[in-house]
């Protein structure tokens, strides 16, 4: 049947009049699809890199706070920083106009949160002022100024050979089980009446542990200036991924005051895995070891926030000290590798040493600070300005040595004063020593007053020549320390005075 023109026309007329296209809000998208973390989302065309995005909460209360990550033409990659399960195709995912941020402020030290700023430690909820992006573009060289203040970490064997400098980056890398969180926490008890805030975060860490290197801190008071930033290893691989940054904007809040803070991230290498998982369930394509080829951005936008200012942006420090787990002492691996030349040095911990009792067993000849001594006072200066060559040297005697029958005189007094440094270089757990009494102990030992004393007593005697001084000679620690150097005056002094205590030492 033919149909007339004019009947054509008046159909296509009823069909426009009749057509409904929905106005879809830029701001708001759908989600077509979800699963393990992972939410992708049509529309949203206003969203920004890294913006929080509302998905629906459970039970239709509330909301859950995503991340989008992957923008692309048809819609958005996001990941999903809470219960998802409850979550399904066409659910409304909105953009809320900010990009990802933590609460700040001094409210938070002393406290335990989440990657978001949550509590996680029943003390009610943490009111804030101000809140920071954690994501921001490091400061450029004008607005720095020289490493040269250090951050002491109360460690004989750190604070000598390896110093570290506050507004450094320097990586404590080994093996599970060789004293790596140690060091971090013993650093952080040491910074007592220093004005360092000290923010502790952990990433895929096992929760017990987590608890446990709380509860240290609370034994030793050392809560009272510390943030801890706990992403779990139950914690879903979006928080894992945010904790740093968050822990990293919390330290620059103190930064900005003028104050200084120190961020310890334990540990990066299980950051790199939970950004690996987040990449490739984005179908984002792998790289070497199946890792995303952006991972080293991933930490050189993390670490280059670590920063001393200028004294006319406030002076102000924030150091790092990122931890790396290695497999079977392999430093050449691809995030060990990445992460060392990101960092201003390295303290590499050894599994041989730390079961052979040198505890910190570092390697002094892998480890270095980049900034050196002008993190180190003066008096440390002054008598462990040879200690790492001696030591390296020590090692290379004693590996030969084993191999040889009769040694000469001054091979074999090298090998029992590097025997006697080693000892008094070891250090208990938690025991943070001060600068004074660090510098004592190694000027006794370079200057050859061990050598007459027993391997095995090398502790005692230290113990003891202390408990000497600080009842008979209180002024020459307090003046090592007000000086920050070792006076011609306060060298006789201390001579004496080790010389009068070995007189009355039966060790």
């Amino acid at each position: 049947m033919a149909i007339r023109s004019d009947e054509i026309g008046e159909i296509l007329k009823q069909r426009i009049a009749s057509f409904e296209a929905p106005v879809v809000d830029a701001h708001e998208g759908v989600i077509t699809s979800v699963g393990d973390g992972i939410a992708r989302i049509y529309g949203l065309e206003q969203a920004m890199a890294g913006e929080l995005l509302e998905f629906p909460g459970s039970g239709g209360r509330g909301t859950v706070l995503g991340l989008a990550l992957d923008l692309r033409e048809d819609g958005v990659g996001a990941v999903i920083m809470g219960p998802y399960g409850h979550l399904q195709e066409g659910d409304t995912v909105r953009t809320t106009g900010r990009i990802a941020e933590v609460p700040v402020g001094d409210e938070l030290v002393g406290r335990m949160v989440n990657a978001l700023g949550q509590e996680l430690d029943d003390r009610g909820p943490i009111e804030t002022a101000q809140s920071l992006p954690v994501e921001r573009v490091a400061p450029g060289v004008m607005l720095r100024q020289n490493v040269d203040t250090p951050l002491q970490t109360g460690l004989k064997a750190i604070d000598s050979m390896i110093p570290i400098g506050r507004g450094q980056r320097e990586l404590i890398i080994g093996d599970r089980q060789t004293g790596k969180t140690a060091i971090a926490i013993d650093t952080i008890i040491n910074q007592q009446g220093t004005g360092v805030i000290c923010i502790y975060v952990a990433v895929g860490q096992n929760a017990a542990k987590v608890a446990q290197v709380r509860a240290t801190l609370e034994q030793h008071g050392a809560m009272e200036h510390t943030i801890i930033v706990a992403a779990t290893a139950a914690d879903p691989a979006p928080l894992q991924f945010l904790a740093p940054y968050a822990g990293c904007a919390m330290g620059e809040y103190f930064m900005q005051k003028g104050g200084h803070a120190c961020v310890i991230y334990d540990d990066l290498s299980k950051h790199a895995d939970a950004y690996r998982q987040l990449s490739l369930l984005l179908r984002r394509p792998p790289s070497r070891e199946a890792y995303p080829g952006d991972v080293f951005y991933l930490h050189s936008r993390l670490l280059e926030r670590a920063a001393r200012m200028h004294d006319d942006e406030g002076g102000g420090s924030l150091t790092a000290l990122p931890i790396i787990e290695t497999k079977a002492n392999d430093v050449s691996a691809y995030i060990p590798t990445n992460v060392i030349s990101i960092t201003d040095g390295q303290i590499y911990l050894e599994t041989d040493l730390f079961n052979a009792g040198i505890r910190p067993a570092i390697n002094v000849g892998l480890s270095v600070s980049r900034v050196g001594g002008d993190a180190q006072t003066r008096a440390m200066k002054q008598v462990a300005g040879q200690l790492r060559l001696d030591l390296a040297r020590y090692r290379d005697l004693a590996a030969f040595a084993q191999f040889a029958s009769d040694l000469d005189r001054r091979t074999r007094e090298q090998l029992e004063r590097g025997q006697r440094m080693t000892e008094v270089l070891k250090q208990p757990q938690y025991e943070p020593v001060p600068l004074g009494k660090q510098v004592v102990q190694i000027f006794a030992g370079a200057r050859g007053y061990l050598d007459d004393v027993g391997i095995d007593r090398v502790a005692d005697f230290e113990r003891s020549l202390m408990r000497f001084l600080d009842q008979n000679k209180p002024e020459i620690e307090k003046d090592i320390v007000e000086q920050g150097k070792i006076t011609d005056e306060t060298e006789k002094e201390l001579r004496s005075a080790i010389e009068d205590f070995k007189k009355g030492y039966a060790g």
